[in-house]
């Protein structure tokens, strides 16, 4: 089976919910390197690169990686967003909220499209 063939998705929703998870997992781990943060950063980048791995390979169980990173990235985007909006960070600000709602918008196309990973 070719690269480009296991690149094919049925849909192009699926295949950016990938790309979502696969560049926060990115984005987390230059963060925790980086800058010294705590290592929730490394964690949520982990869980993300496997969610984004499970969707690739349509996994059954990517819905259950889906659904924990929901719950970690709430709490933790909510967590900065008042600790920002306290700081008056406005860039910071704008892109934690960007991650929480593209967080809820994936997680509810995923879950929407959990039939399509494979039993």
């Amino acid at each position: 089976m070719s690269f480009a063939s296991k690149l094919k998705m049925e849909s192009v929703g699926m295949m950016l919910t990938l790309i979502f998870y696969l560049i926060v997992g990115i984005i987390s781990f230059a963060v925790l390197v980086i800058v010294y943060s705590p290592p929730s950063i490394g964690i949520i980048g982990i869980f993300s690169l496997v969610t984004a791995y499970g969707l690739f390979r349509k996994r059954s169980w990517t819905i259950w990686f889906v659904v924990v990173l929901f719950l970690t990235a709430t709490v933790f985007a909510t967590y900065t967003l008042y600790y920002s909006i306290l700081r008056q960070d406005l860039l910071f600000t704008v892109g934690a909220l960007a991650y929480l709602i593209l967080t809820w918008v994936f997680t509810a196309y995923a879950a929407s499209k959990r039939k399509t990973l494979e039993t």
